[in-house]
């Protein structure tokens, strides 16, 4: 893979400049390891700490700290407290000139350098404490695209020490290559970014957010503080997460891309094809696993530089996975196997060989381009290649490394009473030669799964479900068994609600089932002791008619003939009820002034009665008399009591209405002999509204008005001028009645003197 390692390792092009990339100057990215060197008194162990810094080397700039501040603080994410802070010599500086192959066209002039830090630490070990080893700089590159204002922030580069990891002596994992530093613009990128970790833990990749650390201050005494250039000593957790022009790019997804730029949880494998040009910041995180702890989490921050250059050739492998620069195909079972070229560009390849000699076997083919079958003799690991354009300058070779694996076959047994509401046992019983090493169980329902050998299972409601055994063995071949399975037992007991029952005559219940495990598929047959019963329904409602003591049966057959069935003894009682009824005289042309009401009792089979007139007042008598006090639509209850305890009930709506008397006189004598001396109408006037009283002479001129029906005429014109002569006047009197219905008087009034 002669111009792939040239992809990947070339930092530093001496061909035409690229415009966005001139300004470069800053620190880049970075990571920080370590290495548990034992123990170096009771209860102290030794680190080694190793920290790499990559930054650009063209353009100017701030150069690596000599040496550099860094800062250690035990705690916890959120609250810890910086236990020394100490500085350490540049150990190593490092920039990679290669050659420039000439089929890669239009490569911007860019530059990395690498500064490496190592010095050691002894550490109290800690079971509730983690150590963060910290260092911090800034700035980073103003043209920088997926970050909002990345020339005001630095970064953070540290390393958490956990407990776990103090317990176990612990070593962190440590990155293997430096991801490539420019990468062509829609041109397929594949780097593996793996680790390797000396204690075989299990490790699991992601891409995740890069750390701020430091700002722009740039004078003292804010340069060294937390928002200045060079923080000393570095601040402590919780750090700041980088600010990501969102929604175009996130910490998970740092470059876009079509397909996205993505890395691989199993292996740190990124792929993808870039489709923007400019500077992106990427942090790859690697978790550290071990019997299910994580122990630690390392991170390394890098930039890369999509740009505007064209590889004439570049050999890939579709549906392979790139480990080590290796592609590798696993075929579990199957002795052939299809490699598919996806190979860039095809009109720069003018030749091409499929070669495998390896295990004592020999394969080429310089015929079939997109896919290659090969048929392997036996199990094994056999090595190839895939050549574009041999022995020329711009020429590309994958190396292709093909395990074949025996097979596996993934089968079960189960064991199970069919009729009984119980468990089931599973068994495991699986074969081939490769030692299987995990189980995942599925069976068939939310929830339901298990990683053990053989499990037993317990379902809660019936039904056939496709429960599903998946195998895989040490060298991650897999095969899956799907069994329908039906549990369908009877359930061990019929429980109903409710469990007695006494009431009146109807009496309506509703029957509930709380017997499991059952559902619609069981037939259920209900007899309801009274002649009548249901089918098929699993909480029915039954009206009893007649009094009595009943019996209700019930039967359950599963789906599969399992049965049970149950008798419930004198389950119901039904008692006879009363029948309420009533008259009253009068029953009509009640009034506030005809207001007393005999209430005479109808019903039948009763002993007992409860009167309610409204909320005006109550009785128990049989035949009460009531005088309403109030008016209005009242609504009169009648509840009779059985002797045995029933009950029944009637209410009406009696209708008090408001009743108005009105007389006006003919005739008044104001003399002042202390008599008759106002002209005034008498009556009940309880609720009425909207009164009116005019009077008004011969001549049609009105002499007297009054909103107020106490309010007399004494004689005079409006009862301040001059007294009017004797004669006969014309009164008018109108109001609302109570329920708005219009009164209207009309008549003579006549003065005497």
């Amino acid at each position: 893979m002669k111009l792939r390692k040239r992809l990947i390792w070339i930092v530093l092009f001496i061909s035409t400049l690229h415009p966005l990339l001139l300004e470069a100057k800053h620190i880049i990215g970075g990571t920080i390891s370590y290495e548990c060197l034992g123990e170096s008194s009771p209860g102290f162990r030794r680190y080694r700490f190793t920290m790499k810094v990559y930054r650009d080397c063209l353009g100017g700039g701030a150069a690596f700290d000599d040496p550099a501040e860094f800062a250690i603080y035990r705690g916890s994410s959120t609250s810890s407290v910086r236990q020394e802070n100490f500085k350490a010599s540049l150990s190593l500086f490092t920039a990679l000139v290669p050659d420039t192959p000439q089929c890669i066209q239009r490569i911007p002039n860019v530059c990395v350098e690498e500064a490496t830090y190592v010095f050691e630490r002894v550490l109290s070990v800690s079971s509730t404490d983690s150590y963060f080893v910290v260092y911090q700089r800034c700035c980073r590159n103003e043209t920088i695209r997926n970050l909002i204002n990345p020339g005001d922030i630095g970064a953070t580069f540290m390393i958490e020490l956990t407990p776990a990891a103090q317990q176990a002596c612990n070593n962190s994992p440590t990155f293997v290559d430096f991801p490539p530093i420019v990468i062509c613009n829609n041109v397929p990128l594949q780097f593996d970014h793996s680790a390797i970790d000396k204690d075989g833990d299990l490790l699991v990749y992601s891409f995740c957010p890069p750390l701020v650390g430091g700002g722009n201050i740039l004078q003292a005494p804010g340069v060294f503080t937390c928002d200045g250039a060079v923080p000393t000593p570095p601040c402590g957790p919780p750090f700041e997460n980088a600010p990501f022009v969102i929604p175009t790019y996130l910490p998970t997804s740092p470059m876009g891309g079509n397909p996205k730029i993505a890395i691989n949880t199993n292996n740190g494998a990124i792929t993808g094809t870039p489709n923007q040009l400019g500077q992106y910041v990427v942090a790859v995180c690697v978790k550290e696993f071990r019997n299910g702890v994580l122990l630690s989490t390392s991170q390394r921050e890098f930039q890369f530089n999509v740009a505007d250059c064209s590889p004439s050739v570049l050999a890939i492998i579709d549906t392979a996975v790139l480990s080590k620069g290796v592609y590798e195909i696993n075929s579990c079972g199957s002795l052939s196997v299809n490699l598919f070229n996806k190979s860039y560009q095809r009109s720069n390849i003018t030749k091409f060989i499929w070669d495998f000699q390896s295990n004592g076997f020999s394969f080429k083919d310089s015929i079939n381009w997109d896919v290659v079958t090969i048929t392997f003799p036996d199990t094994g690991r056999y090595d190839g290649r895939l050549l574009l354009n041999p022995g020329e300058e711009c020429g590309d070779t994958a190396q292709l490394r093909v395990n074949i694996y025996p097979p596996i076959y993934a089968d079960f047994l189960y064991d199970y009473d069919t009729c009984v509401a119980g468990p089931i046992n599973f068994r495991d019983s699986s074969s081939g030669i490769g030692i299987i090493e995990s189980w995942n169980w599925d069976f068939g329902e939310p929830g339901g799964t298990a990683t053990e050998l053989n499990p037993v299972y317990q379902y809660q409601t019936p039904g056939t479900r496709p429960v599903s055994l998946t195998v895989v063995d040490r060298n991650n071949c897999r095969d899956t068994k799907t069994v329908p399975i039906g549990w369908y037992p009877a359930p061990p007991y019929i429980i109903l609600q409710p469990d007695s029952y006494l009431g009146c005559i109807p009496g309506t219940i509703t029957f509930t089932n709380l017997s499991t495990p059952i559902d619609s598929t069981y037939h259920i047959v209900w007899d309801f002791g009274d002649g009548n019963g249901v089918e098929n329904v699993i909480s029915p409602a039954h009206t009893y008619n007649v009094q009595g003591v009943y019996d209700v049966s019930v039967s359950i057959t599963s789906p599969i003939g399992c049965y049970i069935d149950t008798v419930f003894k004198r389950l119901i009682r039904v008692q006879p009820s009363p029948i309420a009824a009533f008259t009253c005289e009068p029953d009509t042309l009640l009034t506030n002034l005809n207001n007393i009401v005999q209430f005479i009792d109808q019903s039948v089979d009763a002993n007992r009665w409860n009167w309610t007139f409204g909320n005006l007042g109550s009785t128990t008598q049989q035949n009460p008399l009531f005088t309403f006090q109030d008016t209005g639509m009242i609504k009169v209850r009648l509840v009779v009591t059985h002797p045995e305890g029933c009950k029944d009930s009637i209410s009406k709506i009696l209708d008090i209405r408001p009743e108005i008397r009105w007389f006006m006189p003919n005739a008044f004598t104001p003399n002042n002999d202390g008599k008759n001396e106002g002209f005034l109408g008498k009556g009940f006037l309880l609720g009425v509204t909207n009164f009116s009283m005019t009077v008004w002479n011969r001549w049609g001129e009105q002499v007297f008005e009054t909103k107020d029906p106490e309010e007399a005429w004494n004689g005079r014109v409006r009862n301040t001028g001059a007294m009017s002569p004797a004669g006969v006047y014309v009164y008018l009197v109108t109001f609302n009645g109570p329920r708005g219905e219009p009164n209207v008087f009309k008549g003579y009034a006549t003065l005497v003197k």
